[in-house]
């Protein structure tokens, strides 16, 4: 009964019907939640995800766009820490959806974030379609480059014209012990406009004159 309730609520909201969804919470005794009143326990698994970040001209050398990739949506959750992203391969055109909390403990220190992802069936999927705003598409591909793996992400939409690159590890000494690679323009990694929260509220033109702005690199 729970279950049905909460996707007839989901379905409400995603049709405009918010004068109806809001006496029905009223009439089921929900209080409003704040920050004073709700508590969020440390998640058993949630874990600590250590990444550097690069912004490129374009592809590495040895990478076409032809080659095999991912294509990703992400939808960003206005005002939270959540995100669904939809993955498909276009090989086998098959999807791999997920819901995630991903958030840094320090916002002086955007290298280390605590995710935790939640794999969804096509139902659950459906259901948090609601949420499809705030929208980056990208397609990743996947670049090795002296032991080290990289996601090298391509932007479409709005955003097409921008080239980032990920890199991760498993321990804080390696982190902090890698240097930019060659291919790289430069580091973003402590840079919040390049955080996908901040980056699906812009267009690239409004990127690359940050960029400029702010003395990361002198052309683009």
């Amino acid at each position: 009964m729970r279950v049905s309730l909460i996707f007839l609520l989901l379905c409400l909201l995603r049709l405009g019907l918010v004068p109806f969804v809001v006496p029905l919470f009223v009439a089921m005794g929900v209080a409003k939640l704040t920050e004073q009143n709700t508590i969020v326990p440390e998640s058993k698994y949630a874990r600590v995800e250590r990444e550097r970040r690069y912004l490129l001209k374009d592809l590495p050398d040895g990478l076409t766009r032809a080659d095999p990739h991912l294509q990703i949506t992400d939808n960003y959750i206005t005002g939270t820490r959540l995100r669904l992203r939809k993955v498909r391969d276009p090989r086998t055109n098959k999807w791999t959806v997920k819901f995630t909390q991903k958030f840094t403990p320090n916002p002086e220190d955007l290298s280390r974030t605590i995710i935790t992802n939640t794999y969804l069936n096509p139902l659950e999927a459906e259901t948090l379609s609601v949420f499809n705003s705030n929208e980056i598409r990208k397609n990743r591909y996947y670049f090795d480059f002296e032991g080290r793996r990289f996601s090298v992400d391509m932007f479409l939409g709005d955003l097409f014209g921008l080239v980032l690159a990920e890199v991760g590890f498993e321990t804080d000494e390696d982190l902090d012990n890698f240097r930019k690679p060659p291919f790289a323009l430069a580091e973003v990694t402590n840079e919040p406009l390049f955080t996908g929260g901040r980056l699906c509220e812009l267009t690239f033109p409004e990127v690359r004159e940050a960029i400029l702005r702010s003395r990361l690199i002198t052309t683009t």
